[in-house]
């Protein structure tokens, strides 16, 4: 990616399908709210115990415009358009109704004025360049303008997390959401087959991301105890 380049790019399923903006909106900015609490205080008054901030918010309102041909044949690029690939509108609407659809969060990349260039990396570091959830999309067709379709996307930052036990002394535990290390943004398959060398506990932590979740695949799939280390090659897992 140059750092010269200001866009705004929307991928999908790390980044197996994705798009820039054809246009970039006029503003783009986070609402960003705090999560304190306040209390009252005896002889002191109210107290604001200040916590964790908020899941950041983002607004988009722009355009996807139609294509049109020139007199020889070629499409024709408008001034405002800044994306080097430019597809027929619905079919950015298409990928944003699939994407929110599965239930997944997407990759938001926007490189603006604030961009810079790391070169011991070798790469741009972006103004943001996070994982979000689709909260709401709206669009529709400019009128006066055929074929250009107006929309409002709104985004909302997204956490990954895994929920861990914790043993207490009365031998039962309490479950605590914690972040992964590598949040990993694929789509979960449903089943596996199994290949030479494989057992539950490494399709756990393939697919499960902890190897310790042998048993929720054991379970599932209704495999006795006896016959988990002489399970056979193509014998198809269901997942959690």
């Amino acid at each position: 990616m140059d750092e010269r380049k200001y866009g705004i790019w929307l991928s999908w399923n790390n980044q197996e399908e994705g798009f820039e903006l054809p246009v970039l909106p006029r503003e783009l900015g986070a609402s960003i709210r705090g999560d304190g609490a306040v209390h009252e205080v005896y002889g002191l008054g109210k107290i604001n115990v200040i916590k964790d901030r908020g899941l950041a918010e983002y607004s988009i309102e722009s355009i996807f415009p139609a294509i049109r041909l020139n007199e020889d044949g070629k499409a024709f690029r408008y001034p405002y358009m800044t994306a080097s690939i430019v597809m027929e509108p619905m079919k950015y609407v298409d990928y944003i109704m699939k994407w929110w659809k599965s239930k997944r969060p997407i990759r938001f990349i926007f490189v603006g004025g604030n961009a810079y260039y790391d070169e011991a990396k070798g790469e741009t570091i972006s103004e943001i360049n996070i994982p979000a959830s689709i909260e709401s999309f709206e669009w529709k067709e400019v009128a006066g303008s055929p074929g250009d379709i107006a929309y409002s996307l709104h985004l909302k930052e997204y956490r990954f997390y895994a929920a861990r036990l914790i043993p207490q002394q009365n031998g039962g535990g309490t479950a605590v959401g914690s972040s992964p290390a590598r949040p990993d943004e694929r789509v979960q398959p449903k089943t596996y087959t199994m290949v030479a060398g494989d057992t539950l506990w490494s399709v756990a932590k393939r697919f499960l991301g902890d190897g310790t979740r042998w048993r929720e695949i054991q379970q599932l799939n209704g495999i006795r105890d006896c016959d988990i280390r002489r399970l056979p090659v193509g014998k198809v897992l269901k997942l959690p």
